[in-house]
Order: structure tokens, then C-alpha cells, then sequence
């Protein structure tokens, strides 16, 4: 099984800050997402697990990761604050 890095760390913070570097780490977090499920969590599972069978590359699975966390509130600035949306998605 294939677990493709990214080529840079996606940056969350759910309990405490971590940088999510491959698509290993991102599949095991969404996975275990304890959040209501959205078509940003099913699709970054998808292309994640996508990646870890070599059918999708680790930039298809930051991108895919990196939507979720940013829709879901868990991405973090470089500054280390949460990073907010303007445009929210409403539930």
C-alpha cells in the first residue's frame, strides 16, 4: 500500500495543533472525524483512500484534506490561530 507524503504539511488543530504530512495521516484523522459527516469528509476519505492504493496522488489527497479542514474549521494560519471562513457552509 502506498502512502504518498505531501509536498507541504497540512496544518489542523483539533484538540492540539499537528501538521498532517501524507495521505496516511489525513485518512487516519478523517476516519476517525467525530464531527457530523459532509460531502467534504466522504470525498477527502475517498480520495485519500484513493491515494493509499496508488490511484490518486498525495497533491489529489492534500487538496481533498485540505478542503475538509478548511470547511471544518480545523485549519490553522500560520500564525497558529484557526483559520476562518467567510463563506461557511450552512448545515
Amino acid at each position: 500500500m502506498a502512502n504518498p507524503k505531501f509536498d507541504r504539511p497540512v496544518p489542523i488543530r483539533i484538540d492540539d495543533p499537528r501538521d498532517v504530512q501524507s495521505a496516511r495521516d489525513a485518512y487516519d484523522i478523517l476516519t476517525h472525524w467525530q464531527g457530523i459527516p459532509d460531502l467534504d469528509h466522504t470525498g477527502a476519505i475517498a480520495v485519500c483512500r484513493k491515494a493509499l492504493n496508488g490511484q490518486r496522488t498525495g497533491k489529489d489527497a492534500r487538496q481533498a484534506f485540505q478542503r475538509f479542514a478548511h470547511n471544518n474549521r480545523i485549519l490553522v494560519d500560520d500564525d497558529g490561530s484557526l483559520r476562518r471562513s467567510n463563506s461557511r457552509k450552512s448545515a
